[in-house]
């Protein structure tokens, strides 16, 4: 095994699941993005409830039409690489939050799967 570690940054993107960029989920699209511009990686969670600046309550429910629940996207890669993230980012929500964190990142890999990169 093979360990690695280094200074990133964390973006969380806050939104919720009736977000769309060009027809299509906005958390669905920034994953997307994410891949395309070879990013670490992008994990989306789904919260069961939440509210931020619409002060409108986002829950998931089980009743059909009222499902808005607030989501959260977690990207962590170095500095340089959120730095081109995020305008890309600033295009395409036009409602939410964005946090960004200094984090310290401890990375495994296994030394099989390192030896094919």
């Amino acid at each position: 095994m093979r360990k690695e570690e280094f200074k990133a940054k964390m973006v969380r993107v806050h939104c919720s699941q009736k977000d769309q960029w060009k027809g299509k989920p906005l958390h669905e699209a920034i994953v997307l993005l994410c891949m395309d511009m070879g990013l670490a990686g992008a994990t989306v969670y789904q919260g069961l409830e939440g509210f931020g600046a619409s002060a409108h309550i986002h829950h998931a429910s089980l009743w059909p039409g009222s499902n808005d629940p607030p989501i959260v996207i977690s990207i962590v890669d170095r500095e340089e690489q959120v730095a081109k993230l995020l305008p890309r980012l600033d295009e395409m929500i036009s409602e939410g939050v964005i946090a960004i964190s200094d984090v310290e990142v401890v990375r495994y890999k296994n030394m099989v799967a390192a030896s094919l990169e």
